[in-house]
């Protein structure tokens, strides 16, 4: 049984409450929530043993990852039932810990942290975009949000920001905030990073947005693109750095798989782990120390990055 009702709590043990009365004993329950600890939802269960997370990505028939979270107290056979299930249902699925965010959204946090700190320093939406899409993102971050929803983009920053702190703070949050109680959510109200109101073709960047920018300005230097992309996958690299130490994830190939399935991190480039092997740790360490001097610590680099520098090792043979 998977459920996939609104994140709420409250619904979702009552939800729970419901459907185990008619439930058979061994019957395994997953919630398919993107943002409630499964711990949580598992506190509402008569079976917690058979209770776990299925986090599905939007949308469903075509993306090709699934997320199985595991509770402390989920068995071997329900998180195997569920491995089993995802696998006939055509999806790929990993393994991964009750931490918010899980492992994609986890390491998306901060991509898109810092894609509104350079918004805010002086990048321009579209610069942003397409500097990420020449990356090989198959698509913009700026669109991405819009597709989302800025209200969900806002809500999984605020999720994120007890466990990762400075990792998510980079960019003042409450642009978004603002964007928010101004009904710009994106595509779904018309308005967002772009205008959907102009009819077809490509969408202009919504000049309200402009604005709204120019309000949180903390500067007008608009850098490079290959600056914008070297930042932007850097703070994504050292998130799935920082699961791989914090054993949200198993193994760097683990990482890869849910980096490119779940947002499509540039599949050529073989996902985080690959990526870092092909620029070399060192060079890698060094570049977002430089970074880190420069804007801040959210760029210093995880321990488990230094260490594979020091060591020369690479996380694939």
């Amino acid at each position: 049984m998977v459920e996939a009702v609104f994140e709420s709590l409250e619904l979702k043990h009552k939800v729970i409450a419901e459907l185990e009365e008619v439930l058979p004993a061994h019957a395994v329950f997953a919630s398919n929530t993107s943002a409630i600890p499964i711990a949580k939802l598992a506190a509402g269960s008569k079976r917690p043993e058979n209770f776990l997370g299925m986090h599905y990505f939007s949308p469903v028939p075509k993306m090709p990852l699934l997320e199985i979270i595991r509770h402390e107290g989920t068995s071997d056979e329900a998180a195997s039932i569920a491995f089993d299930v995802g696998v006939k249902q055509g999806k790929t699925p990993i393994i991964v810990k009750d931490v918010p965010g899980f492992f994609v959204n986890r390491c998306l946090g901060p991509y898109m942290d810092e894609a509104v700190a350079l918004l805010q320093s002086g990048s321009g939406v579209d610069d942003i975009n397409k500097a990420m899409k020449a990356f090989g993102m198959p698509v913009g971050p700026m669109s991405l949000v819009d597709e989302v929803g800025i209200e969900v983009a806002a809500s999984v920053g605020k999720n994120l920001q007890e466990d990762l702190g400075i990792r998510v703070g980079a960019a003042n949050s409450a642009m978004l905030d603002e964007a928010v109680s101004m009904n710009m959510l994106g595509r779904k109200t018309g308005k967002g990073m772009y205008d959907y109101t102009q009819g077809k073709g490509p969408k202009p960047v919504n000049p309200e947005m402009i604005e709204l920018i120019a309000k949180y300005s903390t500067g007008s230097v608009a850098v490079a693109a290959e600056e914008i992309q070297k930042r932007m996958a850097g703070r994504f690299v050292n998130e799935a750095a920082y699961c791989l130490q914090d054993e949200i994830i198993a193994s760097p190939t683990v990482g890869d798989i849910g980096s490119v399935f779940g947002i499509g991190f540039s599949p050529f480039r073989g996902g985080p782990f690959r990526h870092v092997d092909t620029v070399g740790a060192q060079a890698f360490v060094d570049e977002m120390n430089a970074y880190a001097d420069e804007y801040g610590d959210h760029f210093r680099p995880a321990q488990i990055l230094v260490d594979y520098a020091k060591s020369g090792k690479k996380f694939h043979n």
